[in-house]
């Protein structure tokens, strides 16, 4: 097998003072924080379509960066790019990896050829995993770059087409299933419409919700045990997507029935693009109780597409973690790296350095999160500003012993209620944020 980045070795920490490139600062996976490593905390995974097959393109310009990975042949790549990914894990010791089908194996001459194809790059994975205790996070499939999606996949109005994806999406969760993954992933990169005067929506709905329906039920009955996943994206490549954001998915999930198979992969750029913040969509995600895995990366809110970069942003870090450990921590899903090195960022030793600016992005943004939890002022805040809900008319409202009879005898024996207003104090509270960060 090659060596595919000789002159890299094995990443290590060093420490916050450390002025080495290529070494860990904050991410330390031994160190424990609330009573776990932070190796168990974050669950880093590698993204197969990025790392090993993005070479810079984009819409006005061809790739950059070498991603043949020296291999001409495309089966001989697709197994280049499983050692070169195996490297690239082990030397950075992340333990899990995410794939679309199609970036493990292209397509082939046909379906049969293609799932052919894919069975013997899987059973290469499977091999390696078990040589190394690599893990596989979650798959999906490719059902959006093909020209046969140019008007959706589940939402095509081919019925075709919809019978193209579901074989396509059934032998994804097959490979899911024989990798050992406990997610599946649905992006619905073209299930949405560009203009509604040639668009069956009500159709195109109820379509969706079958096809998963089919997912769910195939997926369980040859023994997938995990979380399937949607993951929320308001526009792009689609004008106007079905999954915009959290909110608009649990409305789907909920009148679809499909609320106890399906969680959310939540992803910062998909929030930017929304304008939500990277926090709001986590805490709806949260409080609804669908809480799953997330894509961390970051967007820049000067441009108005999914750049995917690698995510630098400590304070959008921080209050992530916060909202993960608030949640009690990932439990089948994890923080997949669905972000590229910049156009210009084009050698192989940038891969490394781009993964080790999001590792100990989340890794100090977990330190920060868990002082902010220990700290306790935020939450006593809150407590404090709603406690007239845990005692009085608040208390009987919320145990159902107060209707509008009874709410409006309170409020003309109570007369004006703005005195019982308190400030909320926002300025301070971030100002607690800040000086948390800056402690560490």
């Amino acid at each position: 097998m090659s060596e595919y980045f000789k002159n890299i070795n094995k990443i290590k920490f060093e420490g916050r003072n450390s002025t080495e490139p290529l070494a860990f600062k904050y991410y330390d996976p031994d160190q424990l924080i609330g009573g776990k490593t932070m190796k168990e905390h974050l669950k880093f995974a590698l993204s197969w379509w990025h790392t090993m097959g993005g070479d810079g393109t984009d819409m006005f310009g061809v790739g950059t960066a070498d991603k043949t990975w020296g291999e001409s042949d495309p089966a001989a790549r697709s197994k280049a790019k499983v050692d070169a990914a195996f490297e690239i894990m082990d030397k950075l010791s992340i333990d899990y990896f995410c794939f679309h089908d199609r970036d493990l194996s292209p397509e082939y001459g046909s379906l049969a050829e293609t799932n052919e194809k894919l069975d013997e790059i899987t059973d290469y994975i499977a091999e390696k995993q078990n040589e190394t205790g690599k893990k596989c996070l979650w798959g999906t499939a490719k059902c959006f770059d093909h020209p046969r999606y140019m008007h959706g996949a589940g939402t095509s109005p081919s019925a075709d087409v919809f019978a193209f994806t579901a074989a396509q999406i059934k032998k994804a969760i097959e490979a899911t299933v024989k990798l050992g993954g406990n997610g599946y992933v649905f992006w619905g990169g073209r299930e949405g419409y560009e203009t509604l005067l040639n668009t069956d929506m009500g159709l195109e709905l109820d379509n969706m919700a079958r096809l998963m329906h089919m997912a769910v039920e195939y997926g369980r009955s040859i023994g997938f045990k995990g979380d399937f996943y949607i993951e929320p994206k308001p526009k792009e490549p689609t004008k106007h997507q079905y999954d915009f954001d959290t909110a608009t998915v649990l409305g789907f999930l909920r009148k679809y029935g499909l609320e106890k198979d399906f969680k959310m992969n939540i992803e910062a750029n998909h929030a930017t693009l929304a304008q939500h913040a990277f926090q709001h969509e986590l805490r709806v995600a949260r409080v609804n109780g669908v809480f799953g895995s997330i894509d961390a990366n970051q967007g820049d809110p000067l441009l108005g597409w999914d750049t995917d970069q690698f995510p630098t942003n400590i304070y959008d870090a921080a209050l992530c973690m916060y909202e993960v450990l608030k949640a009690g921590g990932f439990t089948n899903g994890g923080l997949n790296f669905d972000a590229k090195a910049r156009r210009g960022s084009f050698t192989p030793e940038d891969i490394f350095l781009s993964y080790i600016a999001g590792m100990d992005t989340f890794a100090l943004g977990l330190r920060i999160a868990q002082k902010m939890i220990d700290d306790g002022r935020i939450d006593q805040f809150i407590a404090d500003r709603y406690s007239s809900w845990t005692t009085g008319i608040g208390r009987d409202i919320i145990d159902g012993k107060a209707g509008f009879a009874e709410l409006e005898k309170y409020a003309l024996a109570k007369g004006e209620v703005s005195s019982s207003l308190s400030s909320g104090r926002q300025e301070m509270l971030e100002s607690y944020v800040n000086n948390i960060m800056f402690s560490i």
